[in-house]
């Protein structure tokens, strides 16, 4: 395992992309998608040459330009093309709704978004696009490949030969992308994240876990989310690992079989889909694994016990991330992986934790680190809201323990204010998914006349009731202010995009 050195780390993209390629050959098979099209690092560096040498006759340099695209090897070329030619991927949230969608692109001032025929057709975002036509350019890639011609090719072969003289000089911190969070609270931010930023994080990550360059990395997680990009594709990529797209995490019934196929050794999920995956799994087709690695959401233990049960032992690491972040701040190790936290801290990260008054264990968390964001687009001028003295404020109370491992407690957000006291809103969660832990719970509070707030469980349980999640507390010595005492029964438990779990949709449910 390396140690992790910031300045080693800090390299632009591109280079960072032509020193793996070096390292771990140039004709091995790196990148594959469904199409199973395996392409070398000499096709992927060729390709991003041609087909970013005709996006640079669209666009200018240090233009923020849109990538409306799934996981697959077509994003991964767009997205190094892009570099090759000083512009910036900014990359977009194709299920957020219209509304955020169209605040991004004004936000990050696109004024061209690149996308594909059969995505849209497959993906039916004809509304989107006619939505975002009306406020820049749509650039379809099929017709962008089609206008590629011999001169484009024979300039991409002879960049691919030097390709350090052919690519545009940049330097790591400037802009490697634009990102949005995720909404899961509420409105999207614009995050700008440096070329150091990410590839630093690639640099820790590999030096928190021992990765082995014969692995394939199966990544089902969107592009236009932090975990999908730096941890399934620049951190394959860069450290010799095949990095498999695919375009849907919501292929339960495929994406099984076609784990087994690929001889993945790596796969990228949440709980709610490597639940979903080992429920339709047949036998074998997730056992070669050799381990998960979960984020966004808590990993629950159902979920832990039903991999035993169906897959085997195959560990499922449970990390913690923010898309200011890069995204991992830790993540547990096949070799240390500790229930109940979200893994060990990544070295060269600081961290700094601050009491929240009424909260009695814990604190909220700071970080500071190479893979902490340059800032925050400003809506009003489009200038850089930095973090101050480098310092990230996540928003989560957690403990830290001694070596650096950490647990979450809750979102100060996420903390309701009943009677007096501070209750955590994800503690009310775990009651319920100890309670009935074959179905999806979530917890949100509603002002209380009396109380100040109450609590209401949304859930996908229909028999759930407060008497049995009351008795339920009190066998557990848990308050009973923990307990909800209304609940709102529906089909299903709404999601974003990215796996998390959709707040801002439960708050509307429970306020109706």
């Amino acid at each position: 395992m390396s140690k992790f050195d910031p300045k080693q780390a800090h390299h632009t993209v591109f280079d960072a992309l032509l020193d793996a390629a070096k390292r771990f050959g140039a004709n091995k098979p790196i990148l594959e998608d469904q199409e199973r099209n395996p392409l070398s690092y000499t096709d992927l560096i060729r390709a991003s040459f041609a087909l970013g040498r005709k996006i640079a006759a669209m666009t200018k340099r240090g233009e923020h330009v849109g990538l409306l695209l799934p996981s697959s090897s077509a994003a991964v070329v767009t997205f190094f093309g892009l570099h090759a030619f000083g512009r910036i991927p900014t990359m977009l949230n194709f299920t957020a709704g219209l509304r955020n969608l169209r605040a991004a692109v004004k936000l990050a001032g696109v004024k061209r978004v690149l996308t594909s025929h059969r995505f849209v057709e497959q993906g039916k975002l004809h509304d989107i696009i006619d939505a975002l036509e009306e406020i820049c350019e749509i650039t379809y890639l099929e017709d962008t490949r089609k206008s590629i011609g011999t001169v484009d090719r024979v300039f991409a072969l002879a960049a691919s030969l030097a390709p350090r003289r052919v690519v545009m000089k940049t330097s790591p911190d400037d802009v490697g992308v634009i990102l949005f969070t995720s909404g899961s609270f509420g409105a999207p931010r614009g995050v700008v994240l440096s070329q150091a930023n990410i590839v630093s994080n690639v640099a820790q990550i590999a030096a928190h876990i021992d990765l082995d360059p014969a692995w394939v990395m199966f990544n089902p997680l969107p592009v236009f989310h932090c975990f999908g990009l730096t941890a399934g594709v620049m951190l394959p990529l860069l450290t010799g690992m095949k990095a498999f797209q695919y375009p849907s995490p919501l292929h339960v019934k495929q994406i099984p079989p076609l784990v087994k196929d690929t001889h993945a050794s790596i796969l990228l999920a949440t709980d709610t889909f490597i639940n979903q995956y080992a429920r339709a799994a047949a036998p074998g087709e997730l056992s070669n694994l050799k381990f998960v690695v979960c984020g966004a959401e808590k990993v629950r233990d159902e979920t832990h016990a039903l991999i035993n049960e169906r897959v085997g032992p195959v560990p499922l690491l449970e990390g913690y991330g923010a898309t200011e972040a890069s995204p991992v701040i830790a993540v547990n190790k096949p070799t240390d992986n500790r229930r109940g936290t979200v893994g060990g801290l990544l070295p060269g990260i600081q961290t700094r934790v601050e009491s929240v008054e009424g909260i009695n264990r814990g604190g909220r968390l700071f970080v500071r680190g190479a893979n902490v964001m340059s800032g925050y687009i400003n809506s009003a001028d489009g200038s850089l809201e930095q973090p101050q003295d480098g310092w990230h404020d996540t928003g989560d109370v957690v403990e830290i323990s001694d070596d650096g491992w950490i647990t979450i407690l809750g979102r100060v957000k996420r903390f309701a204010k009943i009677g007096g006291e501070m209750i955590s809103l994800m503690a009310a969660e775990d009651l319920a998914s100890a309670l009935w832990p074959d179905a999806r719970h979530a917890v949100i509070s509603l002002p209380d006349p009396k109380k100040g707030e109450r609590l209401i469980l949304v859930t996908d349980r229909q028999d759930a009731d407060v008497s049995a999640l009351l008795s339920h507390a009190q066998s557990a010595g848990a308050p009973e202010l923990t307990v909800p005492r209304r609940i709102v029964k529906t089909p299903e438990i709404p999601v974003l995009g990215s796996g998390k779990t959709d707040y801002v949709a439960i708050q509307r449910m429970a306020e109706t």
